[in-house]
C-alpha cells in the first residue's frame, strides 16, 4: 500500500526564524539606526579618538613621574570595580612583568586582587571601605594611587582617593567624562570624552599601554638619578658583586695579596 503523500514544506524566507538567526552584516543595530552593531561601536570609538589625542602630554608626564617614583623605591597602588578592576590588574601586570623589553620588575599592587582582605574589609567595614583601608595600610608618602572608573562616581574609589591624599600619596584617576566625584577627589585625571562606558574602558586600556611605554623610556634615567647602579634587566649580573671565591694570602712580609 502506497505511503500517504507528505505536505510540501513552505519555502524558507529571509523573514523566517532560521533566516533571523544570522543577521546580515548591514542589519540595523539595537537602536534601529541602520548601522550594524560593529559600525555603531566603531563610530562611538572614532568620535572619542579626536579629543583623546590631547591625553598624550598628560600620559608622558605621568610616565616620567611614575618612573622616577618607582626607581626611588616607591610603589603604585591601583584599584577599580568590574571591568575597570581587570584593567587595573592589566596595568600592574605590565609593570611587575614587562610591557615589551626586559627590565627590572617595578612595584605595583592591584588592591582589588587582595580577595581575602577585600572581603574581610567589606564584611567588617562596608564595601565603601574596601580600597581606602588598604590604601591606609600599604600607602606611603610619595607613592602613587591610580583609580579607574568609567563613571567616576564609585563611592569606594572616592573614599580611597581621600584616604590616599590624607596619607600623602599622589592620586590619579582614569575616568569617563568630567566633572565627576572621583576626578574632583584626585590630583590629576585622564578623562575620556565619551558617554559609552565600553569606549571609555577601551581607551583606558590604550592609556595603560601608553603610560607603561613612557615609564620604560624614562626608567634608565630615573634609575641613574636615584643612584641605583644595579642592573636594569632582571637576571643580569651586578658588576658591583664579585663572583667566585676570594682568598687573601699573607706572603710572609706582612703584605696581603688577593687570589680568585
Amino acid at each position: 500500500m502506497a505511503a500517504a503523500a507528505r505536505p510540501a514544506r513552505p519555502a524558507r524566507t529571509a523573514g523566517s526564524a532560521a533566516g533571523q538567526a544570522r543577521p546580515a552584516t548591514g542589519s540595523a543595530g539595537p537602536a534601529g539606526s541602520g548601522a550594524s552593531v560593529l559600525d555603531a561601536h566603531l563610530a562611538a570609538l572614532a568620535a572619542a579618538l579626536l579629543p583623546y589625542r590631547r591625553a598624550e602630554e598628560l600620559l608622558a608626564r605621568w610616565g616620567g613621574e611614575l618612573a622616577h617614583r618607582l626607581a626611588a623605591g616607591g610603589r603604585l597602588l591601583v584599584a577599580g570595580n568590574g571591568g575597570s578592576a581587570a584593567e587595573a590588574q592589566h596595568l600592574t601586570a605590565e609593570l611587575v612583568g614587562k610591557l615589551r623589553d626586559d627590565r627590572e620588575p617595578l612595584s605595583a599592587l592591584a588592591l582589588h586582587a587582595e580577595t581575602s582582605a577585600l572581603t574581610a574589609i567589606g564584611n567588617d567595614y562596608g564595601y565603601d571601605e574596601v580600597f581606602a583601608r588598604q590604601v591606609r595600610a600599604h600607602g606611603r608618602p610619595d607613592d602613587i594611587l591610580l583609580l579607574m572608573s568609567t563613571s567616576g562616581a564609585s563611592a569606594n574609589l572616592v573614599a580611597a582617593a581621600h584616604a590616599g591624599r590624607e596619607a600623602g600619596l599622589r592620586c590619579w584617576a582614569f575616568t569617563g567624562p568630567t566633572p565627576n566625584p572621583l576626578a574632583d577627589a584626585c590630583h590629576d585625571t585622564l578623562a575620556i570624552a565619551s558617554p559609552d562606558s565600553q569606549v571609555v574602558q577601551e581607551l583606558h586600556l590604550v592609556s595603560t599601554h601608553v603610560l607603561c611605554e613612557y615609564v620604560d623610556r624614562v626608567l634608565p634615567a630615573a634609575l641613574a638619578a636615584a643612584g641605583r647602579t644595579g642592573p636594569a634587566v632582571a637576571g643580569a649580573p651586578d658588576p658591583a658583586v664579585r663572583a667566585g671565591v676570594e682568598v687573601v694570602l699573607d706572603d710572609g712580609t706582612g703584605r696581603q695579596t688577593e687570589a680568585g
